[in-house]
C-alpha cells in the first residue's frame, strides 16, 4: 500500500484570529486533527478516532491571510493504531516558499460502528527517511509510557 501524504492548502481567515492578531493555536490544532483524520481514515479504510496528540510544537505564528499547508503522513502502524506525523507550514501570498510553523504526532485508532478497534494495514518503511520516521514514532511511544506512569497519581 502506498503511503502518500495527505495535504490540505487554504488561506488563513480573519475568523482564525487570536487576541495577538495571528492565527489561534486552537485553529491550528483543528486543522491538525482534520488532516490526521483524513490520513488515518484513508490508510485504514475505516472510521478512525484520535487517541493521542503529543508534543505539539508551535515554532512561529501564522499570520492571517497567509497560505497554510498541512501535511499528514503515516509513520508507524500498530495492530489498530496509526501514528501520523503532521507538519504545518505557511507562506505570505507574495513569497514562493513555505516555512514550517508547527509539528506534532497524532495517533488514531480505526474503529467499527460500535467503537471496537479494527486492524489496520501494516506500513513498512522503505526509504532511509521512512525508517528514521518509524524509529522516531517508536521512541515517542516509549516516552509516552513514561509520561503516563508519571500522570497516574493525578488521573
Amino acid at each position: 500500500m502506498e503511503n502518500k501524504p495527505i495535504t490540505f492548502q487554504f488561506i488563513s481567515e480573519p475568523s482564525d484570529v487570536n487576541y495577538g492578531g495571528n492565527v489561534h493555536g486552537g485553529s491550528v490544532m483543528k486543522w491538525i486533527d482534520q488532516a490526521g483524520y483524513a490520513c488515518a481514515t484513508t490508510w485504514s479504510g475505516n472510521y478512525s478516532v484520535t487517541v493521542y496528540v503529543g508534543g505539539i510544537r508551535f515554532y512561529e505564528p501564522i499570520k492571517i491571510g497567509e497560505i497554510v499547508k498541512v501535511e499528514a503522513q503515516v509513520i508507524y502502524t500498530g495492530s489498530s493504531s496509526m501514528h501520523i506525523s503532521i507538519n504545518v507550514f505557511s507562506r505570505n501570498l507574495k513569497q514562493p516558499n513555505f516555512d514550517k510553523k508547527t509539528h506534532c504526532i497524532i495517533v488514531f485508532v480505526a474503529v467499527d460502528e460500535n467503537g471496537k478497534k479494527l486492524p489496520v494495514p501494516k506500513w513498512i518503511p522503505e526509504t532511509e527517511e521512512e525508517k528514521q520516521q518509524e524509529q522516531y514514532a517508536k521512541r515517542l511511544m516509549e516516552l509516552r509510557t513514561q509520561i503516563e506512569d508519571e500522570m497516574k497519581p493525578f488521573l
